[in-house]
């Protein structure tokens, strides 16, 4: 199969390198076209797993990764298009990707906070009414960070990939296209149900406010280890059932991968399998520095993640006051009101829609 991934993050990486040694044909695409040289040059992306360590040829000969320059290029007879990039990029990328997209092509949003319907208003806005499927997950395929210029490691994949389709009436097609590439997806209802999966905005903004001065005051910290303790945990369970509480209130099914299944050694397999958390924090490449200025716990999860959980919480009528709080307490820490910046349904136009408008769109999607 013919596969785009755009973008140049870990996840990026993760994702050229294993849907090519899956055998699919890889068209790499970033905005900064240098970033690539030193992959060419080198004629090989090092991978680092559990498996061990091999080299997934990069160049133009047949069965290698193929990095382009250009976006027309990179998407053009693609069947799927994987995006595992920071929700921060969507706006500029949607708007860019939008006039390019053909009937068929799945594009995949690893994971989206919304980003389906962003991506697919975009779409609707550029005229262009071609059949295409959005879908989205609740979390990155990979546990992945890069080492240097041309290496992977990649500590977990992920074994259970919750996702849903916008606009849904598209979910059968898209699903066969996502399971030759990632057979660990499973089906969610819709777009809003992948997005209220998201993980990242459930475990990052707590780990962030609650060890903010470590953060400052270390030159490294990890917030997955010596960060997480049993203080900090109970408020992100708190923080959980606030999203458990909107899914079950907008009529969405189990299972809702409680997040308390990431951190257990035993019991209901979360989206990386058992132990989690132990395979996160045994890997020790999340001692880092977070500036919480800038970094994308706070930019992206906290942003844009909590402020979509406030924003569906306020407009089904579920109280979100742990969410709401720590969005408050980052406002204050950032200077910025983060709600006002974030990823709401007022922000995408669907804050006047009634449920059954809403569910209507985003069963059927948006006219262009």
């Amino acid at each position: 199969m013919r596969i785009a991934v755009l973008g140049g993050g870990h996840g990026c990486w993760a994702a050229a390198a294993e849907l090519a040694e899956h055998g699919h044909d890889v068209r790499w695409w970033r905005r900064d076209a240098e970033a690539h040289e030193a992959l060419r040059a080198a004629g090989a992306i090092t991978v680092r797993d559990h498996r061990g360590t091999r080299q997934v040829p990069v160049g133009d000969a047949d069965g290698a990764i193929r990095p382009v320059t250009d976006l027309a290029e990179a998407v053009r007879e693609a069947a799927l298009i994987v995006i595992p990039l920071p929700s921060t990029t969507h706006q500029d990328l949607a708007g860019r990707l939008a006039p390019l997209l053909a009937d068929g092509q799945v594009v995949f949003l690893p994971p989206g906070t919304l980003g389906s319907v962003l991506f697919g208003r975009a779409m609707a806005d550029a005229g262009n009414s071609a059949e295409v499927a959005f879908a989205e997950t609740g979390t990155l395929p990979y546990l992945a960070r890069r080492h240097g210029d041309t290496e992977i490691v990649i500590s977990c994949y992920a074994t259970r990939l919750p996702t849903g389709v916008f606009p849904s009436r598209l979910a059968d097609k898209a699903f066969g296209v996502l399971r030759e590439a990632y057979p660990s997806v499973e089906v969610a209802e819709d777009g809003l149900s992948g997005a209220l999966m998201n993980a990242g905005p459930i475990i990052h903004p707590p780990l962030i406010m609650m060890n903010a001065g470590p953060l400052e005051h270390f030159e490294a910290w990890d917030i997955h280890n010596e960060g997480t303790q049993q203080s900090i945990r109970r408020v992100t369970d708190a923080l959980d059932a606030e999203r458990v509480a909107l899914r079950e209130a907008l009529g969405y099914r189990a299972p809702h991968f409680p997040l308390a299944d990431h951190y257990a050694t035993d019991g209901e397999e979360w989206m990386y399998g058992r132990a989690a958390h132990e395979k996160l924090t045994d890997s020790g490449d999340w001692r880092e520095k977070i500036d919480l200025l800038s970094h994308r716990y706070m930019l992206e999860d906290t942003r844009l993640g909590l402020s979509l959980l406030v924003s569906v919480g306020r407009w089904a009528g579920v109280p979100t006051p742990v969410a709401h709080g720590l969005l408050s307490i980052a406002s204050a820490i950032t200077g910025r009101d983060l709600y006002a910046e974030g990823r709401t349904l007022e922000s995408l136009g669907l804050a006047e829609l009634s449920r059954d408008e809403l569910a209507q769109l985003l069963v059927e999607g948006f006219e262009s």
